[in-house]
């Protein structure tokens, strides 16, 4: 548990999101929340876990979607938000390769050159 973080105890969050304690309790118990623990085993909820309860209340009071559902759009939210950091390594790993192989050809082109000559410019020609 890091120390620089804000935690809050069960009463608190209970009061906050106007829900029974025996309510977040449950949610633990399902696997939905999983709050930090003190030695003397008492349940601290950081500010990412309220986020999630947010999303959890949101879910089951507003569309009312069970806890199995809960349980299962959170893993997808979850899979699809990893999935998003892997997509955005790659799509910078695969610009970085890019740019390393434009600048590589750049050069290549260069040093091979019979002649050194500026780039060409198109000059119009004019009729009549």
């Amino acid at each position: 548990m890091k120390r620089d973080k804000a935690y809050y105890m069960i009463s608190v969050v209970a009061k906050r999101f106007d829900v029974h304690p025996q309510t977040l309790r449950l949610y633990e118990r399902e696997g939905l929340l999983k709050p930090s623990r003190t030695e003397g085993n008492t349940r601290l909820y950081s500010d990412e876990d309220l986020d999630r309860l947010s999303r959890i209340l949101r879910l089951a009071r507003d569309l009312g979607v069970n806890l199995a559902g809960i349980e299962v759009i959170l893993s997808i939210q979850q899979a699809m938000e990893t999935m998003e950091r892997e997509y955005n390594l790659l799509l910078e790993s695969l610009q970085h390769e890019l740019r390393k192989r434009e600048e590589k050809t750049s050069r290549t082109r260069s040093s091979q050159a019979l002649v050194k000559a500026p780039p060409a410019r198109v000059i119009p020609i004019k009729k009549g």
